[in-house]
């Protein structure tokens, strides 16, 4: 029989969250049951409940940074034991056969990938996510969490580490590239730390230069202001890689033009809006414009090591359940250094 759990649930895309419970299916022989005890706020979560990015079924938990401890493993599990700390992140199941699958980019399933929440799941259920006590996991999407990151750290490593790990290393960012990450929120902060710690050169493009200090701390080697027009003309061509982490339209155009030959604009944030540019930037400089989701399961525990062996982890703001609905606003409002994290005991009273 399903197992009742507290949660923190939307009843509809306008309603406040509220807490509440939510059905978790029973152990199977390649599960893993995790008590979660830290969930990371993302900006998808958001979207998602709001329906920017369509139509959801309601009531809906979200949540897809997730870290906590296995308290059961299935009778077939060999990757998971009772008492490991371990991480679910943006996916929890896939096909495992298409072509894909079979090369480890399980995020992008011919078949469709599972999401961690708001989708259907293999026995036909909505999947809901980690703003809850507990969550059962095939144990083939349950991450090894190094003990050297700190736990309470760790949850938002699940999608902002690896949303922004996979674009740097797939264009090779490391010792003499030139790397500029737009935005400095969740996502920009960690593109930030990793792509200093792959040896590139880091530049940070924000709105304003209000957080000049922090992309400096962070690891950048400088930072410049998006809404002055001279940024755009002193740093044409200055880039091999740009990583746009805004979930906000940009003058792709204007971005565009700050790489140089053979350059690539790497889009990891996703607006509710369309993008729109001229081909003719793309031709005039031989420069591409890309997209890049998460990881997939093996580059994502590749992430979680290599910010162990290099003392990577995000800048966090721990709040309690009852802070939830707040701590959406003020990530709306971009008011937050850098990610909030769920402190999920605080569920229990």
């Amino acid at each position: 029989m399903p197992t009742t759990v507290a949660a923190i649930v939307a009843p509809s895309a306008t309603d406040r969250l509220t807490v509440s419970t939510i059905e978790r299916r029973d152990v199977g022989p390649h599960d893993v049951l995790i008590d979660i005890r830290w969930a990371g706020i993302c900006h998808s979560d958001i979207h998602t409940i709001k329906g920017d990015w369509g139509p959801q079924q309601y009531p809906l938990t979200v949540g897809h940074e997730i870290a906590g401890i296995v308290t059961e493993v299935g009778s077939e599990v060999t990757k998971h034991k009772v008492g490991d700390r371990v991480g679910v992140g943006c996916l929890v199941n896939s096909c495992g056969d298409c072509a894909n699958c079979a090369a480890g980019s399980e995020q992008y399933c011919l078949n469709g990938a599972i999401g961690t929440y708001g989708a259907k799941d293999v026995d036909g259920t909505i999947t809901q996510g980690g703003y809850s006590t507990s969550v059962v996991v095939t144990e083939n999407f349950v991450l090894r969490l190094p003990e050297d990151i700190p736990f309470e750290k760790a949850a938002p490593l699940l999608c902002a580490g690896i949303t922004t790990y996979s674009p740097l290393r797939h264009w090779n960012a490391g010792p003499g590239s030139r790397v500029a990450v737009v935005g400095l929120g969740g996502l920009g902060h960690m593109a930030v730390k990793l792509a200093h710690a792959m040896g590139a050169e880091v530049t940070v493009l924000t709105r304003t230069l209000a957080k000049k200090d922090d992309a400096l701390s962070l690891g950048a080697d400088r930072a410049f202001a998006t809404n002055d027009p001279a940024t755009f003309r002193e740093l044409r061509g200055a880039f091999d890689l740009i990583i746009n982490t805004v979930s906000a339209p940009i003058d792709l155009d204007a971005h565009l033009k700050l790489l140089a030959l053979d350059g690539t604009l790497v889009n990891v944030g996703a607006p509710a809006e369309p993008l729109s540019l001229h081909v003719g930037t793309l031709i005039g400089g031989r420069r591409s414009f890309a997209g890049s989701n998460i990881g997939g399961i093996a580059e994502t525990q590749e992430m979680l090591d290599f910010c162990a062996e290099h003392g990577i982890a995000p800048e966090v703001e721990i709040v309690s359940a009852s802070e939830v609905n707040e701590a959406w606003d003020r990530v709306l409002a971009s008011d937050v250094r850098y990610r909030f994290v769920i402190d999920t005991s605080t569920l229990a009273g």
